[in-house]
């Protein structure tokens, strides 16, 4: 009899399409996590390559997603999730050895938080650049949609939420619209009261790939504008943050 995630047990979710040669690397820094993960989830979003050869002779479990899309992908890995707490990354982050025992420990100390973020460093820029990209990219996110959401934005590369959290909100993310940014959509989802802790010791590596064409980062943008426009549509930032401070929940991270 296969046993269930329990409370405390971390399963990794990492979605990931035609990313093989990343995915082995990600997998293997999962492989030498202090704090064993319960079980690694891939979700193979319809590669052509080996990705989910690579992710079976590592030990994870494959699932599939025919719906090309971070959104659909991400959220099939999180509703192959039983119980316990998700964490996730993607198949170019590189998550130092300790680094689901810390999102164990934020967890464990608080058993009303929803979730956690952190940010990362961009192993495969050189030092300026690799610099002015956390300064300005990463920094920029979690500030510009923090006010966006009037809460912790999430980020997918470096994130863990309770698997309670997610079954509240499954219903509302947009997983069928791959132009939005599914992190941020489900940082909209899980509302501005929600316990989110931005943690500024849990950091993973990722790829600078984003920033090797003007393509790809205007690509980007896009998603941003698309995920606020569907999002604000429902409730604009001031009735988000209203909502907020008119809330009695114990302060935030």
């Amino acid at each position: 009899m296969t046993r269930r995630p329990g409370a405390a047990d971390i399963t990794v979710v990492v979605p990931a399409r035609d990313d093989a040669a990343h995915l082995a690397r990600c997998l293997d820094a999962l492989a030498r996590q202090s704090h064993p993960p319960f079980e690694v989830v891939v979700v193979d979003n319809a590669s052509t390559d080996t990705t989910a050869e690579v992710a079976r002779a590592a030990g994870a479990r494959v699932v599939h997603e025919d719906r090309v899309g971070i959104p659909a992908a991400a959220s099939r890995g999180y509703d192959a999730v039983e119980g316990g707490i998700i964490a996730r990354c993607d198949a170019d982050s590189l998550p130092p050895g300790d680094w689901l025992a810390r999102i164990a420990s934020v967890f464990d100390a608080d058993p009303t938080l929803s979730a956690v973020t952190g940010a990362g460093t961009f192993y495969d820029l050189p030092p300026v650049r690799g610099h002015l990209a956390r300064v300005f990219y990463m920094r920029g996110y979690f500030w510009g949609m923090r006010a966006a959401v009037a809460n912790v934005p999430l980020w997918g590369s470096n994130m863990a939420l309770r698997v309670s959290a997610w079954h509240g909100v499954r219903h509302l993310v947009h997983r069928d619209d791959p132009q939005v940014h599914d992190d941020t959509d489900l940082s909209f989802q899980l509302g501005s009261s929600a316990r989110v802790r931005y943690d500024r010791a849990l950091t993973v590596g990722v790829s600078g790939r984003t920033f090797q064409s003007p393509a790809s980062l205007a690509r980007r943008f896009r998603w941003a504008r698309r995920t606020l426009e569907v999002n604000w549509a429902v409730s604009p930032p001031w009735e988000r943050w209203t909502h907020r401070m008119l809330d009695p929940a114990p302060d935030r991270g």
